[in-house]
């Protein structure tokens, strides 16, 4: 089974459109009256949600997913598994204070995120495993053997469940 995530033409415009308000926004980037860029750091309800990019791709015995997550550590990531959905979770701190440096600029989302993904029912839940390099989560899904319709042959009926049967189809 082939796992795919749409594409939505208008992903960018909205994009913009959130950057847009963003500008304006008290917990988002703004411009002083003289004309410079200052970000504030948000972390109360009106913060930036987040979520990392994510590659899924299928190999003939497992899944793999991808996850980019530069600056979160190990020990800020939490991934489950139930009822056929993946959960990767976790904290991105920011890198800098803003108290004590002057940003001009940050394109870098921080916070907490959630990423959730449906997988196909037939995968081996105890052998999941997750490893982090260079930034990059990959987490191996392993599928269990497919489980094949098995093929129930009918026999004629023999004896009383033949006398059984051919009495309900006369009607007796």
């Amino acid at each position: 089974m082939t796992v795919m995530t749409s594409w939505d033409l208008f992903d960018d415009l909205r994009a913009a459109q959130d950057e847009l308000l963003r500008a304006n926004s008290p917990y988002g980037q703004r411009f002083t009256p003289a004309g410079h860029f200052v970000h504030q750091f948000g972390t109360g309800q009106g913060a930036q949600a987040w979520a990392p990019p994510v590659d899924i791709t299928e190999r003939k015995d497992a899944y793999l997913v991808s996850v980019e997550l530069p600056g979160v550590g190990t020990e800020d990531l939490e991934i489950t598994f139930q009822d056929g959905l993946l959960t990767i979770q976790g904290e991105r701190l920011a890198a800098h204070d803003p108290a004590a440096e002057k940003i001009h600029r940050s394109e870098r989302r921080y916070g907490a995120f959630r990423r959730s993904i449906t997988l196909p029912s037939h995968v081996m839940a105890d052998a999941i495993e997750a490893s982090a390099q260079d930034g990059v989560l990959q987490i191996l899904v392993p599928k269990a053997k497919e489980a094949h319709a098995k093929r129930i042959p009918v026999r004629p009926a023999t004896g009383k469940a033949a006398v059984a049967a051919k009495a309900a189809k006369n009607g007796a």
